[in-house]
């Protein structure tokens, strides 16, 4: 049975009812600032974060580099920060200013990495149970079943990973991590290598699971399909930074920074001006610098003539080779195809219009549309699908 939520909870926990038995628990929050640096011989690096992740599950998404495991290390202790302060709910883990950081050993933090680095030569069982090494045996059998059960992986707790497929594998080191109850569950891209319905299956167990224990999760991709699919909340790093929090929607789908557009997946952002405003319909129409394209987008507060930028998903524009008329987008703009590729299931096109914009279609739109380089086409963008964002 689910937990229930009462309301008048601090910042920092939330009090969580356990309908079956009516105890109550604390379900507590991960608050972390955390300074650290790395001198490297080519360079240094620089983790500067102040970040927040209540009981579920919040998405650190960012490019390779960003400084998304060295936050995991930080928060299991196994890298020091140089200075700030880390704590879960009422209990500090770190503080640079009280001099005090509790061994990684005592933080019950469950981690999970992206090899997974379960023990080759014990079997899912032995795995399991390994963090449960010094409590009596009929225990440690008793909590092996039952997470075993939580995760479906009975079946299996007399084989040896080399014997059992990648997502097994997942769910034996994800009961491994959770056997000892931990307060915090780190994981590091561990799906990463999995299907898109394997890697669901076994988010909807641990999301089951999270239900009835209320722990705050970390989970670490630069995948924006996998933010939106398992995220409650996204913090977005980059360069050692937070660029962004909220929901996927808030972070990912109305960014207001270039960079953040970048990492959110507008391949297209061009440099505009305004050249017209459109009060009444609440539009504007702006100018692609070094072109005479001409896009409407949504009105904003500026005047004729300011400068600003326009990001674009390539998946959202529209590729017709006949001009369209009828049609409610008010940005039908020619072009010609420069160069198209096939990648996976999705084909990218990259078409001059006066200015170069890259299109995202399906084969069936490429093989029915007869898409080929120098093939006439029109460009069909909606208003709604131009992000404006400061520069």
């Amino acid at each position: 049975m689910a937990m229930e939520i009462a309301t008048g909870s601090t910042a920092s926990s939330d009090v969580v009812q356990r309908p079956a038995s009516g105890e109550l628990v604390r379900a507590d929050s991960l608050e972390a600032r955390v300074l650290k640096r790395f001198d490297a011989g080519q360079g240094s690096f620089e983790l500067d974060v102040e970040c927040s992740a209540p009981p579920g599950i919040t998405i650190l998404f960012g490019a390779s580099g960003a400084g998304k495991t060295t936050l995991l290390n930080c928060i299991a202790g196994l890298e020091k920060p140089n200075s700030g302060r880390i704590a879960l709910g009422q209990d500090v883990l770190f503080d640079s200013a009280a001099k005090k950081s509790e061994p990684s050993w005592k933080r019950r933090v469950g981690y999970v990495f992206q090899d997974l680095a379960l023990f080759p030569h014990l079997t899912a069982a032995q795995n399991i149970a390994y963090g449960m090494r010094h409590r009596g045996s009929r225990e440690s059998q008793e909590s092996v079943g039952a997470i075993a059960h939580a995760f479906r992986i009975d079946h299996l707790l007399h084989r040896r990973p080399g014997e059992i497929s990648g997502g097994e594998r997942q769910r034996v080191a994800l009961a491994r991590s959770l056997i000892t109850n931990p307060r915090v569950l780190l994981l590091d891209e561990p799906l990463a290598a999995l299907d898109a319905g394997t890697k669901a299956h076994i988010v909807d167990d641990l999301r089951l699971w999270n239900a009835k224990h209320r722990i705050p999760i970390l989970y670490v991709t630069h995948s924006r399909e996998e933010v939106f699919a398992l995220g409650e909340r996204v913090l977005l790093l980059a360069a050692g930074k937070v660029l962004a929090q909220g929901t996927p929607h808030e972070v990912m789908s109305a960014p207001r920074e270039e960079t953040v557009a970048q990492l959110a997946g507008f391949e297209n952002i061009f440099d505009a001006a305004v050249i017209a405003i459109h009060e009444d319909r609440g539009t504007m129409t702006c100018r692609l610098t070094g072109s005479v394209v001409d896009l409407e987008t949504p009105l904003v507060r500026a005047d004729v003539g300011d400068q600003l930028r326009i990001g674009v998903r390539a998946g959202d524009i529209l590729l017709a080779t006949q001009k369209p008329v009828g049609l409610s987008a008010r940005n039908v703009i020619p072009a010609r195809v420069v160069w198209l590729v096939q990648r996976d299931m999705m084909v990218v096109v990259k078409v001059d219009c006066g200015i170069e914009t890259e299109v995202h279609v399906t084969l069936l739109a490429r093989d029915s549309l007869q898409l080929a380089v120098e093939r006439k086409v029109w460009l069909v963008v909606k208003t709604h699908s131009c992000h404006l964002m400061m520069r």
